[in-house]
């Protein structure tokens, strides 16, 4: 490592990182030590506000696109050439906790600001990015703002995607916006010389092994559905159980079903039910309509090729005295890093005498998008216990710092290739 890069990677901070998590964590704090910080809502809009004024303590760039994805810049001495880009994002889970997504922000704006520290030049510029919408908790689908950024999907697509209290994204899109009309604007799709994701492994398989960095490999395909069952409201008193269009009763068999057909003696599939609407929702009134999320993962593409083809006509199969309607809401395949930043990743790690194992990441990621278009590759630090989404959460200052390091060693690296 050149002298120049150590003496950036020696100014992280351990204290300034942990600030300035303490201090994004009173924005939407919840009990326990949690965070509930929606996406697009009057929380996010305050966090987008402190990175900004953080960035501009340090002079940067900062710009905004159109879907809300907030951009802090450092540019390069080769103008013309595209920016290695770091990030995650900002938004939470309803119960979420203080280090997932913000972490990968906050590590990526300590790294920029201890190149800037140190005065280190580089050939092309470095970028830092909060995605808007990573969580999906608010609107989904999840990794929202990577998708429509390098054009997976339009952001058409999700305008009239409303949240459980009936708002459209549209309207949260554009206050959200409004709240920072001095940005400057940026086009969708520029093109980017590699991508460097950094985030709490959300998995027990760091602390397990008492490594300090994950270098990560990939990311598991996804399918996710949102179900509809329509039944019939009756009174829960007087109507005989043959006679009832019961949609919530249904809605248990289709689960069931679609639990069946995702059982794995390997316990690799991932099947979740997080999310489900119920109407008339009353105690003594039986269901005339239920909506709820479906969510199967798995690292094989004809595995979850397979299960996401099975998943509607497995639910049609299962339901006795209602209709059903399936709509497929995302759909990601397993993605493979490129090897060039995994070997960056790893050779910083090596090189800072940080304990390091390769690994897979079983959750989504924005990166997952990126590597769609330029070399991308992430970095895991431990949490405790490996709970996530959850205000349990937890890491170490010196875990997060360690990984800052390895980011900034490995952006610099980046930055300065020729190619």
């Amino acid at each position: 490592m050149r002298e120049a890069h150590q003496d950036a990677v020696a100014r992280v901070s351990e204290e300034r990182l942990w600030r300035r998590h303490m201090e994004m964590a009173r924005i939407g704090a919840i009990p326990g030590n949690g965070v509930n910080r929606a996406a697009l809502s009057q929380e996010d809009i305050a966090a987008r506000k402190v990175l900004i004024g953080w960035a501009r303590d340090r002079n940067f760039e900062v710009g905004v696109d159109a879907i809300g994805n907030l951009f802090v810049r450092r540019p390069g001495h080769d103008a013309a050439a595209a920016p290695v880009m770091t990030g995650s994002h900002l938004d939470s889970q309803p119960r979420g906790g203080r280090f997932d997504g913000v972490y990968g922000v906050l590590a990526g704006l300590e790294a920029l600001q201890a190149i800037d520290e140190a005065g280190v030049k580089t050939r092309r510029p470095i970028e830092l990015v909060a995605w808007t919408n990573e969580e999906g908790g608010r609107f989904p689908p999840c990794t929202m703002g990577s998708a429509v950024y390098t054009g997976a999907r339009k952001l058409e697509d999700f305008l009239d995607v409303k949240d459980n209290e009936g708002v459209a994204l549209r309207n949260a899109l554009a206050q959200t916006l409004a709240a920072t009309p001095e940005l400057a604007q940026r086009p969708m799709k520029t093109p980017v010389a590699a991508y460097i994701e950094a985030h709490i492994e959300q998995g027990p398989l760091l602390e397990n092994a008492g490594k300090t960095i994950g270098v990560v490999t990939g990311i598991q395909g996804l399918r996710w559905f949102s179900i509809e069952v329509f039944g019939k409201t009756d009174h829960a008193g007087t109507t005989p159980l043959a006679l009832r269009q019961d949609a919530l009763r249904d809605a248990v068999y289709v689960i069931h079903a679609l639990h069946e057909l995702t059982r794995d003696a390997t316990d690799t599939v991932r099947f979740t039910v997080g999310r489900m609407l119920v109407t008339p929702n009353s105690t003594n009134s039986v269901a005339s309509h239920v909506l709820f999320s479906v969510d199967v993962r798995h690292p094989d593409p004809v595995t979850i090729d397979r299960l996401g083809k099975a998943v509607e006509p497995t639910a049609r199969k299962a339901a006795k005295q209602c209709t059903i309607k399936v709509t497929p809401t995302l759909r990601d395949d397993p993605c493979v890093f490129d090897p060039g930043v995994i070997s960056a990743v790893e050779r910083a790690s090596n090189e800072l005498e940080l304990r390091s194992m390769r690994l897979p990441s079983g959750a989504s990621h924005d990166a997952m998008y990126m590597a769609r278009i330029c070399p991308t590759g992430m970095i895991f630090v431990p949490c405790e216990k490996g709970v996530s989404h959850n205000e349990a959460e937890n890491a170490k200052s010196a875990d997060l710092a360690a990984g800052a390091r390895v980011l900034t060693a490995a952006l610099l690296e980046l930055a300065n290739k020729d190619e």
